[in-house]
């Protein structure tokens, strides 16, 4: 509804609205996931859907940068969560997310090797949810109209990160040592993004920098073994700082 008058007289008002459906469709498809396969394909698609919203007015070169840095950055990190979704599929030779659970639950997983597996599939998470060092690019990302710069911050994007680790959290719990990593990384990002926001200038980058440290300390949460306290904030999060977005638009 915010989108239609946002955007009313804008040109390719249709290509907007083609990738904002396919952009909540993907996100859609990610949650619904029960196979790191299919999980994998969807968090693509919502990369792509974040690079051609972000990139939409393509004619200036700000835009164009802020698209190409946004994809690029993360796809760094999915290198991690390609690597990390191979090295678990190793064990029991299956992609479901149940079995894969069970499998290490059960302590068939080599020490080293799980740690190895679920640092890289953390990796992955790090990166869609603009945790340090991959932050740089949420920022840019304030280039996309502001719909988009609500719907990235508060329900696809960067929450894709927070929830991939909440639904493989059993297996966290199982490799030693993960959990520590999570809460250092939440912590840290937390705190050093609460700084950075001070100096701000631009309301929507101060808003894009509140999103990564609220990410934080949903990781924080996340590494105390408290999903319940971190999905809760997630869901509390998307609806205030969307409304946010849509305000300082």
């Amino acid at each position: 509804i915010f989108s239609i008058g946002y955007m009313k007289g804008e040109p390719r008002y249709w290509w907007f609205f083609a990738v904002l459906q396919l952009f909540a469709a993907s996100m859609l498809m990610l949650v619904m996931a029960d196979i790191l396969l299919l999980l994998l394909i969807s968090w693509e698609l919502v990369g792509v859907c974040s690079f051609l919203l972000i990139g939409f007015y393509w004619e200036k070169r700000s835009a164009t940068e802020a698209a190409k840095k946004a994809f690029i950055t993360t796809r760094i990190g999915d290198i991690g969560l390609m690597s990390g979704i191979i090295l678990l599929f190793n064990g029991p030779n299956s992609f479901n997310i149940q079995e894969i659970i069970h499998y290490a639950e059960a302590g068939e997983y080599g020490d080293t090797y799980l740690f190895i597996a679920m640092a890289c599939l953390f990796l992955g998470a790090m990166g869609n949810s603009a945790q340090l060092p991959f932050h740089v690019w949420l920022p840019g990302a304030m280039k996309g109209r502001t719909p988009v710069s609500a719907l990235i911050h508060a329900a696809t994007m960067v929450v894709a990160g927070v929830y991939l680790t909440a639904r493989m959290l059993p297996v966290y719990e199982v490799a030693d040592g993960m959990m520590l990593v999570i809460t250092i990384v939440g912590l840290t990002t937390a705190l050093l993004t609460g700084f950075i926001a001070i100096v701000q200038t631009d309301i929507k980058k101060v808003l894009a920098y509140s999103t990564v440290g609220q990410l934080g300390f949903m990781f924080v949460a996340l590494g105390s073994g408290n999903t319940t306290a971190a999905l809760f904030h997630l869901m509390t999060h998307a609806f205030f700082k969307a409304l946010l977005f849509l305000g300082s638009g």
